[in-house]
């Protein structure tokens, strides 16, 4: 007897579909899975026997062969569990031929045969409707996650028992109706493949740590605002407690709310990963901030299977890497693709996978190893030696790619004792989001550019309306510091914003001057205190 069950696997932030196919033939008890499966789906075969066994349907006393196509792909994780006992109880009899056609299954099963969530649930969902299968089965941890699927049937199931039952029972009378989800009123943003124009959806009301509670630091918390509004890297530079990530945390709070179609992009990443909370749509920009002993896989991508690292799980939000030059050399320079192209390519022996990594780098570090140097004070015990080692830790083609740099002294105790109150998030939110308005309208009809921080060398010199003593000022700086052809462009990218947030069309000699100071501002990159 012969059946197949469809089902997907997921390889990167995609998935492709997978057809289980069953055989059961005359001959010694035996019970083979072939397709390239690896690992996890090998080891299913004991977990599908004992589910079986005690679900009360037993393992048919034959030769049982499973294939899964296509066969030259490699196959990972415990996800094939579910859509392989089902192909064995249909070729047994169990239940029905006609009630698989359709449908597809995913998930894991206990040896007690519980069904058991697993991860990249909302991709198979995706890739199930794309090929028009109108029902996908999966454990009840995952229904909340499948349902934000539009137009696609989610069958939720505590047990392979319950599965069982259901597909016994004739059409029209299901003992479990679709999207039978705990809390139905809660919200959980668009059904997945809306279109930021037919879908309506708020961002979130609270925006995190304000930025009124930090004291001081004005030229920080303004390049944290051209940062904000144009998607510039940024690195700080100060001593510790000087509010280095008090400032990175309120970052996120400064950006616009995620769209529909970036919400998707995050929400695939986190669920691949096992992170998606709850089946909800992310309302807010993920900030990741990963300890600076963090692995090359933790913070790039790896494992095995592959799975997304960091700068993956900070797509469309803001990575920050604190104490930036005691992280591993390699680590760090392993970012200049990601910065650059928005993505990971992540190649090994079982395959090459990408991932998304669009996000807002944000670093900070102390001026030197004791912290101290440069804040007046006796304490800095460094000699120049040490501070150049120190410094070179951190590569110039890196300090390259970073657009804003700046200086975040110490607090004096009259700041401290200030109780000025500064610009909330809220206030700083509202410029941003005129100047991101501003840049969407320019890009318009330029796909793939969205920020100022994107805007390529063609369409930079196009945008640029530098006036005369702008264009002056920066040949003069140019020249006077060798500015790099990618520090020349990255300039007129941060005076473009600085312009933006001050509603100018033109690039005038302030906005070219601003840019330059936070271009050469910090002494960072040099090799002399």
């Amino acid at each position: 007897m012969f059946v197949h069950v469809d089902t997907a696997a997921v390889r990167g932030v995609e998935a492709f579909r997978v057809r289980v196919e069953v055989n059961l033939a005359s001959g010694l008890p035996a019970f083979t899975v072939v397709g390239l499966a690896q690992g996890s789906v090998r080891e299913g075969r004991e977990r599908v026997a004992a589910a079986l066994t005690n679900s009360g349907f037993g393992l048919p006393s034959r030769r049982i062969t499973v294939n899964l196509a296509p066969a030259d792909v490699r196959k990972v994780g415990t996800a094939f569990d579910l859509p392989i006992a089902m192909g064995i109880l249909a070729a047994a009899g169990h239940v029905p031929h006609e009630a698989l056609s359709g449908r597809a299954f995913v998930g894991e099963l206990g040896l007690d045969g519980a069904l058991r969530p697993v991860s990249g649930v909302l991709s198979v969902g995706l890739r199930c409707r794309e090929d028009g299968i109108r029902g996908l089965t999966v454990p009840a941890g995952n229904a909340a996650e499948a349902s934000l699927v539009s137009d696609l049937q989610i069958w939720p199931a505590r047990t392979l028992h319950d599965v069982v039952r259901w597909l016994r029972n004739p059409p029209g009378s299901e003992v479990l109706p679709p999207r039978d989800l705990s809390d139905p009123t809660r919200r959980r943003g668009p059904p997945l493949g809306c279109s930021s124009v037919d879908v309506a959806w708020d961002g979130p009301t609270d925006r995190g740590p304000d930025l009124a509670d930090v004291r001081g630091q004005d030229v920080a918390k303004r390049a944290l605002e051209v940062s904000a509004a144009g998607a510039h890297n940024l690195l700080m530079v100060g001593p510790p407690g000087s509010g280095k990530t008090m400032l990175a945390r309120r970052l996120p709070g400064l950006l616009p709310p995620l769209s529909p179609k970036e919400g998707i992009e995050v929400a695939r990443v986190h669920s691949v990963a096992g992170l998606l909370l709850h089946g909800r749509l992310p309302e807010s920009r993920p900030f990741r901030a990963p300890h600076h002993s963090v692995s090359y896989a933790g913070l790039h991508g790896g494992g095995s299977p592959l799975r997304p690292g960091e700068v993956s799980l900070a797509h469309h939000g803001v990575l920050f890497l604190d104490e930036l030059p005691e992280f591993r050399r390699d680590v760090l320079e392993m970012l200049r693709q990601p910065i650059e192209e928005g993505h990971v390519h992540l190649s090994r022996a079982s395959g090459s996978v990408r991932f998304p990594s669009r996000f807002l780098l944000v670093a900070a570090m102390n001026p030197c190893p004791c912290g101290h140097h440069g804040d007046g004070s006796d304490r800095c015990l460094c000699d120049l030696s040490v501070l150049t080692r120190y410094r070179a830790r951190v590569s110039g083609p890196l300090l390259d790619r970073v657009d804003l740099r700046v200086d975040v002294p110490a607090l004096g105790v009259a700041d401290l004792e200030s109780f000025a109150r500064a610009e909330s998030s809220a206030v700083v939110a509202e410029r941003v989001d005129r100047a991101r308005r501003r840049q969407l309208d320019r890009f318009q009809q330029h796909a793939g550019v969205y920020t100022n921080a994107q805007m390529g060398p063609a369409e930079l010199r196009r945008r640029g309306g530098l006036s005369p003593c702008a264009r002056s000022l920066l040949r003069r700086a140019a020249e006077g510091t060798r500015l790099s052809a990618r520090a020349y462009d990255r300039v007129l990218r941060v005076a473009r914003t600085v312009a933006d947030l001050d509603d100018s069309e033109v690039l005038a000699e302030p906005h070219v001057a601003e840019a330059l100071q936070y271009r050469l501002g910090s002494g960072v990159g040099s090799r002399a205190p």
